[in-house]
């Protein structure tokens, strides 16, 4: 049985081909029925003294258009690991803490971000086909927004010929949170469904799951599972997760842009 591990710790199962990050000891069972578990986050430390980075690259809101700057997971990893104004450790309660602006650099994309981005188990960007179960589990809370802001994704492989995500989890500055999926590759045809809705500034926590290559689901806090069909044409595709804060507003301003904390962030691939 697969299990998920406290802040710090990873483990890998070969054969539930499972891997998570940060949270309880808990049956793979009751992973999405329940809301991911926290613990005591250290203020003193970069985030990867706090959360186990090895699965993540970062992208950053600066460099060239379409060249953006990445710092690598092993950049990442530590308690005195990367750190700067816009992805860093909030000194009040140790969140992971990422910070977008709206005039960021952005990354093939009318948007900045900074973002988040799976890897395989060596550290290289990963691939994962869209059969078995794949499920990604946050706890966070969004403080600043213009508009909205993506905090979750399941984003196509750049194999595919796709640019596009096959879904984003998006927050409003209402409080909707909106899951938005695509219906074909060539995106641009998204259909949007409000799950659930959460104050500004109100911590909250999401599973976001992809079973059987066909369905995918949506739970807020714990609660029920929203459900939808995946279309065809996703089909042989592969993908990868994305977590973090990808604002999904532009301007010219420095101090405009979205404020995300992350208290805890989660992965599992199984059978």
């Amino acid at each position: 049985m697969s299990t998920k591990r406290s802040i710090g710790m990873f483990a890998f199962a070969v054969g539930a081909a499972a891997f998570l990050l940060v949270g309880q000891v808990t049956p793979a069972s009751a992973y999405q029925a329940s809301p991911l578990a926290t613990r005591a986050l250290n203020p003193n430390v970069a985030p990867g003294g706090n959360f186990d980075l090895s699965h993540w690259e970062l992208q950053l809101p600066t460099g060239t258009t379409n060249h953006t700057t990445t710092i690598s997971n092993t950049q990442l990893e530590g308690p005195t690991g990367y750190q700067s104004k816009y992805f860093f450790t909030n000194k009040t309660d140790g969140s992971m803490s990422f910070w977008d602006p709206e005039n960021g650099v952005t990354l093939g994309s009318r948007f900045p971000r900074t973002e988040l981005r799976e890897l395989d188990s060596n550290g290289a960007p990963i691939e994962w086909s869209a059969p078995g179960t794949h499920k990604l589990s946050a706890t966070l809370k969004v403080t600043q927004l213009p508009s909205h802001v993506a905090v979750g994704q399941i984003h196509l492989d750049n194999s595919s010929g796709s640019s596009k995500p096959l879904l984003e989890l998006f927050y409003f500055s209402n409080g909707d949170v909106d899951m938005a999926i695509e219906q074909t590759p060539a995106g641009g045809n998204e259909v949007h469904h409000v799950v659930a809705n959460v104050p500004l500034g109100t911590q909250w926590s999401y599973v976001i799951s992809l079973t059987g290559g066909n369905t995918i689901g949506i739970a807020v806090n714990g609660g029920a599972t929203h459900t939808f069909g995946v279309s065809s044409s996703f089909n042989g595709i592969k993908m990868y997760f994305k977590a973090g804060d990808y604002d999904q507003s532009t301007g010219n301003s420095s101090t405009v842009g979205a404020r995300v904390q992350f208290y805890a962030l989660s992965i599992f691939h199984g059978a």
